[in-house]
């Protein structure tokens, strides 16, 4: 059967479902599992290095999906390209480290696509119709499609996804993963830093990880309740370590290694080597290191203003200083839970080290 043409793609010519599923201009964007469809967004390249995150709201207004169902888009998609993943627990320079990896030729990075936690929530839900682990493949397929022949992508998924890295893993028995993290008092002070929307969002995210059944910290569910926000936050880390040990212990260091931020700021250049060698995707020295001098290492990921190693210093010192006794107090609070549960505060197998 010839494919439906379709509207105007990004090169403002008709297209049809092949020429959507082949062009990796046209972003699977989200998942509808009502319909079993997939939507569409056209962004080019340049589009993405500009996105903090692939969300609605980073992405240029006024965009328009096209819908195609899935089975439509995998029948034309084309062969997958190398996938890796960089899993993290937030506020730890996963979002520079994707910024990265984004070198025409080589890789590519994708900041936090929808379409996986479309997934993850109907997942939540108990959601019915496809089966999940084929739908969760066949989005997989439409992530791997990179810009230029030869590049590998590189997907960092948003924390709330990291229920699913089990199954993405598995699913894509050649991928590598990178599981990034702050130390503790770090991650416990841009909470801090963040006022309300901050401890509102650990709340949150927490929820989620208990829908998940990735928390086992041995608290009944009143418990929470009586926590403070940075000893949610604190749980939530606790949780997140703990997950990556076993996903180490499950796949092995051949395909998970861990990165703390301060490992990967102190020498970015050691850390994109590893993640080369790890991924079985070389690069040479010398790029890499042009790579580790620039645009990514040198401006904030979030704003894009110039942002040096010392201005980063100087804001987690300021975090730290407004806030040192809670985060002190809260910190010694969960070494002793982690060590009542038998939890690493630096999960095995470094990338670097």
């Amino acid at each position: 059967m010839t494919p439906t043409p379709l509207s105007s793609g990004p090169s403002g010519t008709p297209r049809s479902i092949a020429d959507v599923a082949r062009d990796p201009a046209w972003l699977a964007h989200r998942y509808d599992p009502g319909h079993d469809a997939v939507h569409f967004l056209p962004l080019p390249r340049a589009d993405h290095r500009r996105a903090t995150f692939l969300t609605d709201a980073y992405l240029p207004a006024g965009l328009t999906p096209l819908v195609v169902r899935r089975a439509d888009a995998i029948a034309a998609a084309p062969p997958t390209a190398p996938l890796h993943f960089l899993f993290h627990s937030a506020f730890c320079c996963s979002t520079l480290l994707a910024r990265a990896l984004d070198h025409p030729g080589w890789a590519m990075g994708l900041k936090e696509p929808v379409i996986l936690n479309d997934i993850i929530g109907w997942r939540r839900r108990g959601g019915k119709g496809p089966d999940m682990a084929g739908v969760l493949d066949d989005v997989l397929t439409l992530l791997a499609r990179p810009f230029a022949p030869g590049e590998a992508v590189f997907v960092k998924p948003s924390t709330a996804v990291n229920a699913l890295a089990p199954a993405l893993l598995t699913l894509r028995g050649d991928a590598c993963a990178v599981l990034l993290y702050a130390p503790l008092r770090t991650y416990l002070g841009s909470i801090a830093r963040k006022g309300l929307d901050g401890r509102l969002w650990v709340r949150t995210l927490l929820i989620g990880m208990l829908d998940d059944g990735l928390v086992d910290l041995g608290f009944a569910p009143r418990d929470y309740l009586g926590l403070t926000d940075l000893q949610i936050a604190a749980v939530g880390w606790l949780a997140q370590q703990h997950l990556f040990a076993r996903l180490v212990d499950q796949f092995g260091a051949t395909r998970v290694r861990t990165l703390d931020s301060a490992t990967l700021m102190a020498d970015p250049s050691a850390a994109l080597t590893r993640l080369a060698t790890l991924t079985r995707h070389p690069l040479a020295a010398e790029t890499l290191d042009a790579i580790a001098q620039g645009p990514a290492f040198t401006t904030h990921s979030k704003s894009g203003a110039a942002f040096t190693p010392d201005d980063r210093a100087a804001e987690l010192a300021r975090g730290d200083t407004l806030h040192a006794d809670e985060i002190e107090k809260v910190a010694i609070w969960a070494e002793s839970i982690a060590a009542l549960r038998a939890i690493a505060m630096a999960p095995p197998a470094p990338l670097v080290g």
